[in-house]
This record gives structure tokens, C-alpha cells and sequence, in this order.
């Protein structure tokens, strides 16, 4: 998934109302970006931190830069918004390059099911049971090297989990795909410390057959794509 436009530099003043985020351009212009995350952003969000924004000239856009990216100088980036996911992985299960869901070959976003949801991802072949997939952006990282989820408490994750292990209970398959919006991580375990319902929601949705896929990405100034899977730590 390619970038819109060229990303520009930036130094983060300071993210606010969740969705708000007030920059300084290398010129010195000051903005207010739009920040498509609603977690918590631990680590992310720091004043003075160098960040990548996309700019628009959408006139139905009040804002006219999106934050992208956090650049952690060595390297290594960070995507922050939590809408990248969804279409870096439809491009690769379009492209059959998913090989857990490989043998899939129609992919449908956004299907209504459970209780007022929608899937991410609906994948349907004959002969096969349909496969219900849903996507979460893996953010948090506070030791080195371990990627986690979630960030801050999700009501809505454990909703999610519920629903995904009912679509098993009727015949289908279901996978939660975590997908580490990082560079810099090797490993995935679940913040069990910030959420302990989501966790013990994870754990019976397991339990109930519900599969789980946790990959990485590669992650750069002009797009992020699909990488290689992640070692579990349990």
C-alpha cells in the first residue's frame, strides 16, 4: 500500500483529543494534523518526537496533513494510523500472498455480521467454509524487541472475539490478524497488564477454535506492506 502523496517531516508538538495533532513543518509552520488512532499511543506521542505526515488538497478535508508515521531515527518506523492495516492486507489476500488464506479466492471488506459489526475481511471459496477475518493494528512496544496489543482497554477488541468465536460455533472459520505496524519488533504477546478482559477473552476464543495470525510490516516513507509472520511468545 503506497502513500497518496509524499510524506513530509515534521516535529510533533503535542497529540491531543485523540485525533488531533499539532506539528511544526521544517520550515517552522505550525498545523494541526489529523491522527487516526484512538489508543493511547504509549510512546508514540512524545513532544519533539520526528514524525512523517501526509499532506491532502481535498477541499472536504478540514485537515490538511495526516500523520503517518513516527520515525525512530535508526531506521526503524512506527505507523500510527490504525486504517493502514486493512488495506496493506487487502492488497496481499488479493494477491494470494497470505498462506494461511492462500487457497481463498474472492475478498469481500466490510460484511455485516454479529451484533451491528462488520468483518474486515470476509474470504469465501467453494468448497471451503467461509472465513471471517479481523484486523488489529499492533502499535505498543515497551520492552525491545515485543510488539503488543492492545494499547489501552478495548471493549469493541473483546466484542470482536466474541463474535469471531460464534462464526466458528456455525461451521465458518475465524482468525484474528494482528499486524505490527513496526520495524523494530521480532516478537507478539498480548498486554495482558492494560487489558486483562481482552486477554481473557483471547484465551476462550482460542480455546472455541478461533485462529490467530500476527505478521510484521515493511514500513517506509512511501508505503507499508505486508512482511513475514511473528513468533508468538505464547
Amino acid at each position: 500500500m503506497r502513500f497518496q502523496t509524499p510524506l513530509v517531516p515534521a516535529t510533533l508538538i503535542r497529540r491531543y483529543k485523540r485525533f488531533l495533532a499539532d506539528c511544526r513543518l521544517e520550515d517552522g509552520t505550525e498545523i494541526t494534523a489529523h491522527c487516526a488512532n484512538p489508543g493511547s499511543m504509549i510512546g508514540l506521542a512524545e513532544h519533539g518526537m520526528r514524525i512523517w505526515l501526509e499532506p491532502n488538497d481535498d477541499p472536504r478535508k478540514k485537515l490538511k496533513f495526516g500523520w503517518r508515521l513516527v520515525d525512530h531515527g535508526d531506521g526503524h518506523f512506527t505507523g500510527v494510523d490504525t486504517s493502514v492495516p486493512n488495506r496493506a492486507l487487502r492488497a496481499s489476500l488479493e494477491a494470494g500472498e497470505v498462506p494461511e488464506l492462500a487457497t481463498y479466492g474472492t475478498v469481500r471488506p466490510e460484511v455485516k455480521y454479529g451484533q451491528n459489526s462488520r468483518i474486515d475481511f470476509l474470504l469465501s471459496q467453494t468448497g471451503l467454509p467461509d472465513a471471517y477475518v479481523e484486523v488489529k493494528s499492533v502499535t505498543l512496544s515497551r520492552q525491545p524487541g515485543l510488539a503488543e496489543f492492545p494499547d489501552s482497554v478495548t471493549a469493541r477488541g473483546a466484542k470482536h472475539l466474541a463474535e469471531l468465536t460464534e462464526m466458528v460455533r456455525l461451521g465458518h472459520r475465524a482468525f484474528m490478524f494482528f499486524l505490527v505496524q513496526r520495524t523494530d519488533c521480532t516478537r507478539f504477546d498480548l498486554a495482558r497488564d492494560i487489558d486483562p478482559g481482552y486477554a481473557a477473552a483471547f484465551e476462550i476464543a482460542r480455546q472455541q477454535g478461533v485462529e490467530f495470525l500476527c505478521y510484521d510490516t515493511t514500513i517506509g516513507t512511501d508505503g507499508v506492506e505486508l512482511g513475514r509472520p511473528v513468533a508468538p511468545v505464547t
